[in-house]
C-alpha cells in the first residue's frame, strides 16, 4: 500500500525480500551520456512532497532542492504536496495534477506501465549505476514484461504493530515487552481501553486500507489471498484464516470493546489518531515514523514498534514497498530531469557517503528524524555501512525500535496479493466494515460474497 513506505537481499528473496529506502549516487560528472536532456535544456518540474508535514520538515526539503539545483544548473524544481490515496489516484492521474515525480505502491507499478500511464524512462534508469542492483523482487515491481524498469523502487516494507508507549504505561503495560501473540495482542487491547479510555486496537477500513490489514493479519495466520498455478489465479478468500481473522477483529469490537468508536479509519486518519494518543496499536508498514513524527506530530518517547506474531501453518508478514514513477505528461527533458532528482533524493543516499551526510546534516539541522530502521532496498550490508556514514547524525530513539528491529530479518515475507490487488483490497472494505459495525454480520456469507467478487475481478484483469 501507501507509502510513508513504501527489501531484499534478506529472508524475502523468493516471497518478497525486504526493504526501504535504498541508494546510490550520479553526480553531473558521473551523469549518462543520453541525459544531456537533462542537463542542455532549462526545465522545470514538480515532484512529490508528502502532505501536511510541519515547517522543519518543509525547510529541510526545500534545502534538499537547493542542494540539487546548486549541481543541476538548468533544472528547476518546485515541491508540489501528494500523498497517494486508492480512491481518488485514478482520478488524479487522468485529470492531470500529479507532479513530474510521484510514488506509488508495488501494487500499481505493472498496470501503469501495462495501460501505458506513466512515462518509459526505461532508458534513463538503465544508466544508473546501481540499474543492476536491486533484487529482483524488487525490481520486477516496476518492470514491463520484457524487464525494462519504468519506475524505481525507492523503498520496501514488512508490516509492523505500532504502539503507543504512553498508553502501554497508563495501562500498566510494560512498553519494552510488546506482546507477541495474537491473544496477547487481544488482552493488551482491553487493558488499554479499560485503564486509559482510549482505543486498545484500531484498524483501517476504508481507501482499500479494510483489505490491507485484514489480509496483513491473514497472512500472519497462515493464509493468503490468492493462488496463482502458471497462469491461472484463484481468489482464496473464503478460508478458515479470513474467517479467523474477522473473529478475532469481531471479538475485540464486540466482546471486548477495545477497538473505540471510530469504525473509518484510513491510511492517514489512523495515524494522525495514533500520534494524538487515541489509538494503542495499530498495523501498518514497518518504516511509518516518520510520517507519524513530521506529519503528526507524535512525541518520539511515545513511540513503540514490534513485529506481527506468527501463527499458523506457513505464517508471513506482508511485504511491499514504494515506486517513484515519472508523469507521461512529462517532455522529454522533463523525464530525465525527474530521473536525476529520483536518483539525487530518494537513492543517492545509501551508497554514496558524501550524499548520505549531507542528506542527514540537513534532515537533522532541521530538527527531523535521521536513522530510523528501516528494511534495505538492496542488501543488508550496503544499509548498514549507510548507518555507519551517518552515525553522527542519528537522533531517533533506536532501542524504541529494537522489538522490530532485532526481529524482522527472521521472519519471512510474502509479497502482496498479484492480481487485481488494490481491487481486492477495496472488495474487502465492506467486509470489515460490516464486521465492525453490525454485531450479527454473517462472516461466512461475507466472506462467500466476497470470494465470487474478487474472482470475477481477477478473471476480468
Amino acid at each position: 500500500m501507501t507509502s510513508s513506505r513504501r527489501t531484499l537481499a534478506l529472508t524475502l528473496v523468493g516471497a518478497l525480500t525486504l526493504s526501504a529506502l535504498a541508494a546510490c549516487s550520479s553526480s553531473d560528472d558521473e551523469a549518462a551520456e543520453g541525459d544531456t536532456a537533462a542537463t542542455d535544456e532549462a526545465v522545470t518540474i514538480q515532484v512529490a512532497m508528502d502532505e501536511g508535514l510541519e515547517q522543519g520538515a518543509i525547510d529541510a526539503f526545500n534545502e534538499r532542492i537547493e542542494q540539487f539545483e546548486s549541481e543541476h544548473e538548468n533544472i528547476t524544481v518546485e515541491a508540489q504536496e501528494y500523498n497517494w490515496v486508492g480512491t481518488t489516484f485514478t482520478a488524479d492521474l487522468a485529470g492531470g495534477t500529479l507532479p513530474d515525480v510521484f510514488t506509488v505502491p508495488f501494487t500499481d507499478g505493472r498496470g501503469l506501465i501495462e495501460r501505458q500511464q506513466i512515462a518509459d524512462v526505461s532508458e534513463q534508469i538503465a544508466e544508473l549505476l546501481y540499474a543492476g542492483d536491486f533484487s529482483e523482487t524488487v525490481a520486477s515491481a516496476g518492470q514491463d514484461a520484457d524487464g525494462k524498469q519504468w519506475l524505481v523502487p525507492i523503498a520496501a516494507y514488512g508490516q509492523g504493530l505500532h504502539y503507543n508507549r504512553a498508553l502501554f504505561e497508563e495501562a500498566g503495560l510494560d512498553p519494552d515487552a510488546p506482546p507477541t501473540t495474537w491473544d496477547g495482542i487481544q488482552e493488551a487491547a482491553r487493558t488499554i481501553s479499560e485503564k486509559t479510555g482510549q482505543a486498545g486496537y484500531a484498524e483501517m477500513t476504508t481507501s482499500n486500507t479494510g483489505g490491507w490489514i485484514l489480509t496483513t493479519l491473514v497472512y500472519s495466520l497462515g493464509g493468503r489471498a490468492e493462488s496463482v498455478d502458471g497462469e491461472t489465479t484463484t481468489a482464496t478468500i473464503n478460508t478458515p484464516e479470513y474467517t479467523e481473522a474477522l473473529e478475532m477483529l469481531r471479538s475485540m469490537r464486540w466482546e471486548d470493546d477495545s477497538m473505540g468508536s471510530n469504525f473509518n479509519h484510513d491510511w492517514g486518519t489512523s495515524h494522525a489518531d495514533f500520534a494524538a494518543g487515541k489509538i494503542g496499536m495499530f498495523i501498518s508498514g514497518g518504516g511509518d515514523y516518520g510520517n507519524l513524527v513530521t506529519q503528526n506530530a507524535m512525541p518520539e518517547a511515545d513511540y513503540g514498534v514490534t513485529v506481527l506474531p506468527l501463527e499458523g501453518s506457513d505464517p508471513a508478514v506482508l511485504g511491499g514497498g514504494t515506486l517513484a514513477a515519472v508523469n507521461a505528461k512529462a517532455t522529454p527533458a522533463e523525464q530525465a530531469a525527474a530521473v536525476e532528482w529520483i536518483d539525487f533524493y530518494y537513492m543517492e543516499k545509501l551508497t554514496d557517503e558524501d550524499a548520505a551526510v549531507a542528506d542527514a546534516q540537513v534532515t537533522a539541522d532541521q530538527g527531523q528524524p535521521v536513522g530510523a530502521p528501516v528494511l534495505p532496498v538492496f542488501d543488508k550490508a550496503t544499509y548498514d555501512e549507510s548507518q555507519e556514514w551517518i552515525a553522527d547524525y542519528i537522533n531517533v530513539p533506536l532501542e524504541q525500535f529494537a522489538p522490530y528491529s532485532d526481529n524482522i530479518y527472521d521472519q519471512p515475507l510474502a509479497a502482496e496479493p498479484p492480481v487485481a490487488t488494490q481491487d481486492l483490497y477495496a472488495a474487502l472494505d465492506p467486509v470489515v466494515q460490516a464486521v465492525l459495525t453490525d454485531e450479527d454480520a454473517d462472516i461466512d456469507q461475507l466472506l462467500s460474497d466476497a470470494e465470487t467478487n474478487i474472482q470475477g475481478i481477477i478473471d476480468a484483469s
